[in-house]
C-alpha cells in the first residue's frame, strides 16, 4: 500500500512541474487533462503526508518516553503519543477508502430524468416536488442546471422532466439516487383525508462524451415534426421538434423545448448519447452487481430506494434503513446527509468486498 501512496506522491510532485511548463500551459486541452490528474489525487496526497509526519511523531514521542524524563515532560509525551496514535488508525482508514478503485464516472456531468409513475396527478405533483429538490441541492453545491425538456400537467407537476446538472463531481453524489421514489401523503384533492402512496421515478446517467461513445448518422433515424403545447404561432409555423431513433438499440429521445430545430436535435444527441452509453454500462454492471453481496443500487431501475412520508416528516432510505424525521429540511434540498450516508455505505461495502477477497 505504501508504495503506491508513495508512487502517487511522485506522479504529484511530477504533475506540480508539468503545470508551470509553458509548453505545457500552452497546450489548453492537456493542460486541463493534467490539472484534473492534480486535483483527483491532491486528497490522498496530502493525507499520506500528513500520515508520515504522524508516524514520525510517534517515534519521537517513544523516544522521548524512552529517556526517561522529568515527570511532566514523560506526560506530555504521553498524552501526545496517545493523540498520534488515535490519529494514525484514523488516517489508515481513509487512506484505504482514497485507494480503492475509483468510478471512472465520478467526476462527469450528469443528465437527470424525473417522471411520474403511479399515482396520476399526484404522481406528477411529486415528481414536482423531487425536481425541486434536486435543483435546490445543486445550487448548495455551486452546480448549474439546465432544463433540457419538461412535460408539464394542467396542475403544475411534472409528467416528464428532463435536466442536465454540471459542476464538480457531480455523478459521485448523484449516483445512487436511481431508482423508484414513493411518497406518502394525502393529496389536496383528498377531502377524506386519506394517505395516498404514489411513485415517481430517477433516472441518473452521466454525460457521455463523444469520444467515449461513438454513434455513427447510419444508426440514427431523424424525424422532423411541429412542436405541440404553448410556444405561440411558431408552433404551427415552424416544424422544430426532434425525434432521434437508435437503431441498433430501440432508444427514442424527443426534444421540442427551443425553437431551433438545430438546438433542439443537439439537446437530443446529448440525451441519446447518455441513454446508449448508460444502458450499455448497466449491461456490463449487471454481471458484476450478479456476484457482489451489496451494491448500494446504481444497478436496478425499477427498485424502491426511498419512502417521502408526509404526516411524519420522515424519509426512509430502504437500501441502508436509514431513517431521517426532517422531510421538509430534505425537500428543500438539503440532502447531505443522506447522500454522505450513502456514499460512506459504499465505501464500506466495497472495502468489506477487498478483505474478504
Amino acid at each position: 500500500m505504501y508504495d503506491q501512496l508513495q508512487a502517487i506522491e511522485d506522479r504529484y510532485e511530477e504533475l506540480g512541474e508539468l503545470l508551470s511548463d509553458p509548453e505545457v500551459i500552452a497546450d489548453t486541452k492537456r493542460f486541463m487533462a493534467l490539472s484534473k490528474e492534480e486535483a483527483n489525487t491532491r486528497e490522498t496526497v496530502e493525507t499520506y503526508r500528513r500520515y508520515k509526519q504522524v508516524v514520525q511523531g510517534i517515534s519521537d514521542a517513544e523516544e522521548m518516553l524512552a529517556e526517561n524524563l522529568d515527570p511532566e515532560m514523560t506526560e506530555l509525551a504521553k498524552e501526545e503519543l496517545a493523540d498520534l496514535k488515535k490519529e494514525k488508525e484514523e488516517l489508515e482508514e481513509k487512506i484505504k477508502i482514497l485507494l480503492l478503485p475509483k468510478d471512472p464516472n465520478d467526476d462527469k456531468n450528469i443528465i437527470m430524468e424525473i417522471r411520474g409513475a403511479a399515482g396520476g396527478d399526484e404522481a406528477a405533483l411529486f415528481a414536482g416536488d423531487l425536481f425541486n429538490m434536486y435543483q435546490r441541492y445543486a445550487e448548495s453545491q455551486g452546480w448549474k442546471v439546465e432544463v433540457m425538456d419538461a412535460n408539464i400537467t394542467g396542475i403544475g407537476g411534472y409528467k416528464e422532466v428532463i435536466m442536465m446538472i454540471t459542476g464538480d463531481n457531480v455523478f459521485s453524489k448523484l449516483k445512487y439516487e436511481s431508482g423508484a421514489h414513493r411518497v406518502q401523503r394525502v393529496p389536496s384533492t383528498e377531502s377524506q383525508g386519506r394517505i395516498h402512496t404514489s411513485t415517481a421515478t430517477v433516472v441518473v446517467m452521466p454525460e457521455a462524451e463523444e469520444v467515449e461513445i461513438e454513434i455513427e448518422d447510419k444508426d440514427i433515424r431523424t424525424d422532423i415534426y411541429h412542436a405541440s403545447g404553448a410556444g405561440g404561432q411558431h408552433v404551427n409555423k415552424t416544424a422544430s421538434a426532434v425525434r432521434l431513433t437508435h437503431i441498433p438499440t430501440g432508444i427514442v429521445v424527443a426534444m421540442q423545448d427551443e425553437r431551433s430545430q438545430l438546438k433542439n436535435r443537439e439537446k437530443a444527441m446529448k440525451v441519446l448519447r447518455a441513454r446508449v452509453y448508460d444502458q450499455m454500462q448497466q449491461e456490463a454492471r449487471s454481471e458484476y452487481d450478479a456476484n457482489r453481496k451489496s451494491a448500494v443500487g446504481t444497478g436496478d431501475r425499477s427498485e424502491r430506494i426511498r419512502t417521502y412520508n408526509f404526516p411524519q416528516n420522515r424519509v426512509t432510505d430502504h437500501r441502508i434503513g436509514l431513517t431521517i424525521q426532517k422531510l421538509d429540511q430534505i425537500l428543500s434540498g438539503k440532502l447531505d446527509e443522506v447522500i454522505d450516508a450513502l456514499i460512506v455505505y459504499d465505501q464500506t461495502s466495497k472495502l468489506e468486498e477487498l478483505q474478504n477477497g
